[in-house]
């Protein structure tokens, strides 16, 4: 069976897909117009009361890194551009679910968002808001299974945990894919943009993303940065070895790295008192 298929099995026995929520979908419908102002998309997040709250912390968060106080949705959009906030009020509709079943994988992802933002500054990679937001929601496969599939996520957790494996390896041995496949094939019927659905398709395996490799690869060194600093759960407690291929793109080995791990220790203090349900 190929890989295409096995996903295609999957999806048949998901039961109850994350769904788009309203405002998300009349936003990609609405960001394609090119008629469409920050004005129009900020009225439109505004009518969400909730919504609103949970965006305008998010994005005044650490990771995204704005030195002022951002008050108002419109200039929220402004600064982050149509694509990021669309993926900031996926994030704050879709992992709110996350943070109250699943809050040491809201916590994982919130660190990977805080550190490939800092790695994008540090390295002057362009648009850091954007690939901290594709790090935010690289495990959303995750987030399908544990909702969608239980009994399975419970029995792959079970997995790691006998055999001391990584979770992505229990995925395949259990349901012939992974969160990453997953979660690219709901970034496809999400209709989400490139720049976030090929980091999250190819977080575990960047050498083979023929695109955007380097914000692949930014979310790829991120993810294996947070698990070294203990900040939340992947799904296992291990640190997956670094692609050599990433780090020489990326020149990892050209900035001064103890400063670099100094920021990331201090930009991630705040991620575990960081909430959205506290916003309500």
């Amino acid at each position: 069976m190929s890989k295409s298929q096995q996903i295609k099995a999957i999806t048949k026995k998901i039961q109850s897909l994350p769904t788009l929520p309203v405002v998300v979908q009349r936003l990609t419908k609405m960001v394609e117009s090119p008629d469409v102002t920050a004005k129009d998309v900020g009225k439109l997040i505004s009518a969400d009361q909730v919504l609103t709250a949970r965006v305008l912390r998010l994005v005044n968060s650490p990771f995204y890194g704005f030195p002022g106080r951002i008050s108002s949705i419109s200039h929220a959009v402004i600064l982050l551009g149509f694509n990021v906030i669309k993926g900031v009020v996926l994030s704050a509709s879709v992992f709110d679910l996350m943070e109250k079943s699943m809050l040491g994988l809201w916590e994982h992802s919130l660190g990977c968002a805080v550190v490939a933002g800092t790695i994008s500054r540090s390295l002057g990679i362009p648009e850091p808001e954007e690939i901290s937001t594709a790090a935010l929601l690289h495990d959303i496969g995750k987030v399908v299974v544990s909702v969608s599939l239980r009994e399975d996520y419970d029995t792959i957790l079970r997995i790691v945990d006998k055999d001391k494996s990584l979770f992505k390896d229990a995925e395949l041995n259990l349901l012939g894919t992974d969160h990453s496949e997953i979660g690219a094939w709901l970034s496809d019927e999400w209709n989400l943009p490139e720049r976030l659905a090929i980091p999250i398709e190819y977080h575990h395996r960047p050498d083979e993303a023929i695109k955007l490799k380097e914000r692949v690869y930014v979310v790829h060194i991120a993810d294996s940065i947070v698990r070294a600093f203990g900040i939340g759960s992947g799904g296992d407690p291990w640190v997956q070895k670094i692609s050599q291929g990433a780090w020489d793109h990326l020149d990892m080995g050209g900035l001064d790295l103890n400063e670099l791990m100094k920021e990331i220790a201090v930009d991630l203090e705040d991620v575990e008192n960081f909430r959205l349900a506290s916003m309500e």
